[in-house]
């Protein structure tokens, strides 16, 4: 079989690995894209995408039983179709599916439906051996890989598909458990313990760490533990999980909490404890490629140690998130097409949203690793309970923090807990993009009445200038 030549070889079209090969077609290079499953990858059809579908069914939910507050009375019980919920979340997911295989095909890019595996070399380029629908061999001196990653499996507590769930079984609920049990407190279990939470559900959040949403400023993540609390969430932290026993009547967990072995029952399980790279089959033995934990590692341009091949997404370090996987799928095309000025990835620049009620956003340095790296700091914190939109929103639970270098005015953290925080966030994101001081940050008009003010208040507050609080 003659082989098919390319500039660039995407092996997966998430959102890493589209978005990588629609801007080197923007630049001028062929590319193909191989990918399995669907194109979008786990974020549009099973993560990020279908999710908020289902937390704004949840939302809507909530709000409904709180219309009476702003004078609204709703006759009759609100009831939830399943089934509808679901299903919206499933065609959600589908629409953009397709609108990314448009995209594609728009800039000319090849896909083809297969499983992808490196072949070696033949002189300046990489074989790609394509299996399935589209079988063939293509080569290109680049090829880019973008295969994301699965849930994390411990051994012993390995999902069912049953009663212990992983994140596409918990997605796709028949019916609504009486009582569930979450599994790890990143972002992940945190807006499913959010969801089925405001479904009805009671839910219990384990957690092996000493507080929830580690990643977070610890401020953020006390004021996210006491409002699952009030919402009647039991969070257990510093609990390691020795045994789930599944049966016909749900599972029984052995949960060491404070030195003590308990046994907890529920319907369900949802385990949400990390993720690993899809590395294996994908050809890299005897490669230069170095692996960590199942994750390849990789240079700030997504250059591997092996010349030629590069990685993206999930595939490689934290944080795990779209928008990094999109951002260096641009970074590392532009560097092959000899792009001038490309800067390389920096992780720490990456805001971080969770869609959990009270929402909860962050981006550069908490408190506590500021600290840690030696600055002098100057904090802000400004609550919504001061800030008259949300007030009116009926939804003043939260607060806005940010962290400023002493010495250089320069904003070294954003973290977030509230309504609308993930759009908010951005402001920040741009701010630090601009290398913006507190300085510039305080002359900037922000419009009233909103929830943004809050951001511009927080600044304030650093400076000891805070208005309304």
């Amino acid at each position: 079989m003659q082989n098919k030549s390319f500039d660039i070889v995407v092996i997966g079209g998430g959102p890493g690995g589209y978005v990588a090969a629609i801007r080197a077609s923007q630049l001028g290079k062929s590319v193909a894209v191989i990918e399995r499953e669907h194109l979008g990858g786990i974020c549009l059809n099973w993560g990020c995408i279908p999710t908020k579908a289902l937390l704004r069914a949840a939302e809507m939910r909530h709000n409904l039983a709180h219309m009476a507050d702003f004078g609204i009375e709703v006759s009759g019980e609100v009831t939830v179709n399943l089934e509808k919920v679901v299903s919206r979340s499933r065609k959600v997911a589908s629409r953009l599916s397709q609108g990314v295989a448009h995209l594609l095909k728009k800039n000319k890019v090849t896909v083809l439906d297969g499983t992808a595996k490196l072949g070696g070399k033949s002189g300046a380029n990489w074989v790609v051996d394509v299996s399935g629908k589209d079988a063939q061999k293509l080569q290109a001196p680049h090829v880019i890989l973008a295969t994301g990653a699965r849930a994390r499996q411990i051994p012993g507590l390995e999902t069912d598909g049953s009663n212990i769930l992983s994140y596409k079984e918990a997605m796709v609920p028949s019916d609504m458990p009486k009582s569930l049990m979450v599994v790890g407190s990143g972002a992940i279990g945190v807006e499913f313990a959010s969801f089925y939470a405001d479904m009805g559900v009671q839910v219990t959040i384990i957690e092996a760490l000493d507080r929830i949403l580690n990643a977070e400023d610890e401020e953020i993540s006390a004021l996210a533990h006491k409002a699952f609390t009030a919402r009647g969430m039991a969070i257990h932290t510093s609990a390691k999980l020795k045994k789930l026993q599944s049966g016909a009547k749900g599972v029984t967990a052995e949960v060491e909490i404070g030195g003590k072995v308990q046994t907890l029952n529920t319907d369900k399980v949802i385990m949400a404890v990390g993720i690993t790279g899809n590395s294996e089959g994908l050809g890299l033995e005897g490669t230069k490629v170095k692996l960590n934990k199942g994750h390849i590692e990789t240079d700030g341009l997504m250059r591997t140690a092996e010349p030629g091949l590069y990685a993206i997404g999930d595939i490689t370090g934290a944080p795990w998130l779209a928008h990094k996987a999109s951002h260096e799928g641009i970074i590392c095309v532009e560097a092959i097409a000899g792009q001038k000025n490309v800067h390389a990835m920096q992780a720490d620049m990456v805001p971080g949203c969770t869609y959990c009620r009270p929402q909860i956003a962050s981006v550069g340095l908490s408190e506590a690793a500021a600290r840690a790296k030696g600055y002098k700091i100057k904090v802000g914190k400004f609550p919504f309970l001061g800030n008259g939109k949300a007030i009116a929103l009926g939804d003043d639970e939260g607060m806005i923090k940010t962290i400023f270098d002493e010495k250089t005015g320069a904003l070294l953290g954003a973290h977030m807990i509230g309504p609308e925080v993930t759009e908010l966030i951005q402001g920040y994101v741009v701010a630090q993009t601009l290398e913006t001081t507190e300085a510039e940050l305080m002359q900037t008009i922000f419009p009233h009445p909103t929830l943004s003010e809050a951001m511009h208040e927080s600044v304030l507050d650093a400076y000891g200038r805070a208005i309304h609080f």
